[in-house]
């Protein structure tokens, strides 16, 4: 083979050299700060709101009465919604926020594809009130009692938000923002924004042992079959999110649980987790807040042990869990799977057209479980001890007889 003459040999790496800074010029790397600065067509901003038409500063939708539902937003035509704000009252002690629920429908369908209660949603577990900071979504000063949706959530025939008042008592002021961009036709290749809340008292370890003697014990779990389930989707489309809020009812570590992942109707998962900590990128069992954009622990229980509530996040912004059929997502449940806890979640996902979701657990299933405290274990001791033979000396650190 003819060698190239050498002069030409430099010429080409010269004007390589050259033409690289045009190139990466030209073609930078997209990102948010980015796509910020890009000129966009067809947009126009709009906005729905509980400001007062009368111009008077009663700027809230007052007096929801017990079992009531108020449309807050109805949008014809085509648009995405990209920000929601709302705040309300009365205080929690007074108006549980987990019996008021948010619905959200899209391109005119009947059913809703975004249900859950309205405190879960945006981040505050239980009938609680405390900031949480992540990207998507956040509750923010003062003390989480501003709610705050940057979710993209697009339709191109009409969207529909509403709330019903679950709670026995008269929402009495409700304050909200929901801002949108109105478009004339949607880009075709835009999914539609789903959420599903599901709640579950866990089941302990079965009939004959105890959750202590199964401690450390292979479970041999490989089916998921009593997992907990926060996803269960048909269609395509791509996972994003999971708020985790977990109510354990003894200080024994409520998060040795793997997560499974069945995509499109396989038998076995193929995405398979080592621990609930792991699932979302935290490690060793921790009991400190913390706060990042993909994931964090806002609220974290302050008594024995793991005992107590527990709200752990993860968004799956960078690495979505994609679906083309179908998809099966589940957790177990504490050690060897057979723990006891009040187990509740918010999942977040697009989906290629909007699709109804799974029933919704009712009042019922979300109640509020109360605080296990100091006489509780002190009752548990005295039963431990009536099961020991009632030996007065028994400190509490016996092995369980085998």
């Amino acid at each position: 083979m003819k060698k190239k003459p050498l002069k030409l040999v430099l010429i080409c790496l010269l004007l390589t050299l050259f033409c690289i800074p045009d190139l990466v010029a030209q073609n930078p790397v997209p990102g948010t700060m980015y796509e910020l600065s890009q000129m966009k067509n067809g947009m126009r901003n709009r906005r729905i709101s509980s400001n007062d038409p009368a111009g008077g500063v009663l700027d809230h939708l007052s007096d929801i009465r017990p079992g009531e539902k108020r449309i807050i937003a109805d949008i014809p035509g085509s648009g995405i919604i990209n920000h929601i704000w709302i705040t309300m009252a009365p205080e929690p002690h007074v108006l549980n926020r987990s019996d008021v629920i948010i619905r959200m429908y899209w391109d005119g369908n009947a059913y809703p594809s975004v249900e859950s209660p309205i405190g879960p949603f945006f981040g505050q577990g239980w009938n609680e009130r405390y900031n949480y900071s992540a990207l998507p979504i956040t509750a923010g000063p003062a003390n989480g009692t501003s709610m705050v949706s940057y979710f993209s959530m697009p339709f191109a025939q009409g969207a529909r938000i509403e709330i019903e008042n679950q709670s026995d008592v008269n929402l009495e002021k409700f304050y909200f923002y929901v801002d949108y961009y109105e478009t004339k036709k949607l880009p075709a290749d835009l999914g539609r924004f789903h959420a599903w809340y599901n709640q579950e008292q866990t089941e302990a370890a079965p009939e004959g042992e105890t959750e202590w003697a199964v401690i450390g014990k292979q479970d041999n779990n490989t089916t998921g079959d009593r997992n907990y389930v926060f996803a269960d989707i048909k269609g395509k489309g791509h996972f994003v999110g999971l708020n985790y809020y977990v109510h354990c009812p003894s200080p024994i570590w409520y998060g040795e649980g793997d997560d499974f992942w069945f995509i499109d109707g396989e038998e076995e998962a193929s995405l398979l987790g080592t621990g609930t900590e792991d699932l979302f990128n935290t490690s060793w069992c921790p009991k400190e807040a913390y706060s990042h954009p993909y994931f964090g622990y806002p609220r974290v229980n302050n008594d024995v042990g793991w005992l107590g509530r527990t709200h752990i996040y993860r968004f799956f912004i960078e690495d979505p869990v994609f679906f083309q059929k179908s998809l099966k997502a589940s957790i177990e449940h504490g050690h060897a799977n057979n723990l006891t806890l009040d187990l509740a979640t918010v999942a977040y996902w697009y989906q290629s057209e909007a699709c109804p979701l799974p029933p919704a657990p009712s009042k019922e299933v979300r109640k509020l479980k109360p605080f296990i405290n100091v006489p509780d274990m002190h009752r548990w001791r005295h039963e431990w001890r009536k099961n020991r033979g009632e030996d007065s000396k028994l400190w509490g650190n016996e092995m369980p007889k085998q």
